[in-house]
């Protein structure tokens, strides 16, 4: 039984430490005026990530094409999630540009890229970052540990400075994705 209780002390601990430092909800807030902004000019989020990174990008998108908590019109957000792009491009291209292959095709200037990777280092999102930045989007980036490339690369980076298992950044990562949502849609449904 303490090996149950200390799964949620941990989890309580990593969220504590976020909590604790004002500036992380100021680069939420930050990230949340970008994607409104994207949203209210007619653009588009695209989100990726890989394993539960990748299941988050689609949560995070299918909360704003459906329904989060109340109802509101559909927001334009996108997952890089189809098996088929990602097979296609994988076999054709190499595993490393599943993402940036979508973004070179769909990714539109103006629009933002929602970019989760615990370390901040997989060489797929990496990839998916440049071929963004070189179309014009903006990019928002989840990561853990040190951040990763993507600290340096990412007009905003939100950080879960967990140097553990990457199950508890990701804890985090849900929980800023359902913080944004919410923050979209207070200021685009009202």
């Amino acid at each position: 039984m303490s090996r149950i209780k200390d799964q949620f002390m941990e989890a309580a601990q990593v969220l504590h430490e976020f909590i604790t430092n004002d500036n992380n909800f100021k680069t939420i807030q930050q990230a949340g005026e970008v994607m409104v902004e994207a949203i209210q000019k007619g653009n588009k989020i695209i989100s990726c990530g890989n394993g539960g990174s990748m299941t988050d990008a689609m949560h995070f998108a299918e909360e704003l094409t459906g329904r989060f908590r109340e109802h509101r019109p559909s927001m334009p957000a996108i997952s890089i999630s189809d098996p088929s792009h990602i097979t296609c491009a994988a076999n054709d291209y190499g595993f490393e540009h599943i993402f940036s292959r979508f973004v070179e095709g769909m990714g539109n200037q103006h629009d933002v890229l929602l970019a989760i990777s615990t370390s901040g280092n997989s060489p797929n999102i990496v990839n998916a970052v440049e071929a963004a930045q070189q179309r014009g989007l903006k990019v928002v980036a989840l990561t853990g540990k040190s951040g990763g490339e993507l600290a340096q690369l990412a007009d905003v980076e939100i950080r879960v400075p967990h140097n553990g298992y990457s199950d508890r950044i990701q804890e985090i990562h849900i929980k800023i994705i359902h913080t944004l949502i919410t923050y979209i849609e207070a200021n685009i449904a009202g």
